[in-house]
């Protein structure tokens, strides 16, 4: 089988890339200390240890001043928001152009992980604790999850219309 590739998802893989870089570089050029903020956080991880049931722990990297790293996550939601609007135009586009269903889909998955990500971050890593820290990893977890499941349902809907429109 051949398949014939249209102009218009090369031009949108395109705009994905360099909105990705875009979004990158604006984040670290409009956010006063980025590269020093980024330093401290990273210099800051140690390994952490976290209460595994009644009985047992496991070592976990973490910073160990969450608190101190607000300027730093800050631009982490930054670039996430970023990322899940550009998400928000190349599903616009994929629309617009009538994209294959597998690129929609994707695409659906990727802003449902983008700006839950983007929302996740917002709400545990700007308390600045340690236990904001291990909540955004668990509900990166579940966004993983939630993000196929979204895909799952775009084809579902499109197997949905489909079905409808044969009958």
């Amino acid at each position: 089988m051949i398949r014939i590739r249209s102009p218009h998802e090369g031009l949108i893989t395109a705009l994905a890339i360099g909105g990705f870089f875009i979004i990158l570089g604006s984040v670290f050029a409009l956010t006063p200390g980025i590269s020093q903020k980024t330093n401290a956080f990273f210099s800051d991880l140690t390994t952490v240890t976290y209460p595994l049931g009644s009985s047992s722990t496991v070592h976990l990297p973490a910073p160990a001043n969450p608190a101190e790293h607000i300027g730093f996550y800050t631009a982490v939601v930054n670039f996430l928001l970023g990322v899940g609007i550009l998400q928000i135009v190349i599903l616009a586009l994929r629309l617009w152009v009538k994209s294959p269903i597998r690129r929609i889909a994707e695409t659906v998955g990727n802003l449902v992980f983008w700006l839950g990500v983007a929302v996740m971050a917002n709400v545990f890593l700007l308390t600045g604790t340690l236990s904001g820290w291990f909540q955004f990893w668990s509900a990166l977890i579940v966004l993983i999850g939630a993000s196929l499941i979204a895909r799952f349902f775009v084809y579902l809907a499109r197997k949905g219309i489909n079905g409808a429109l044969h009958e």
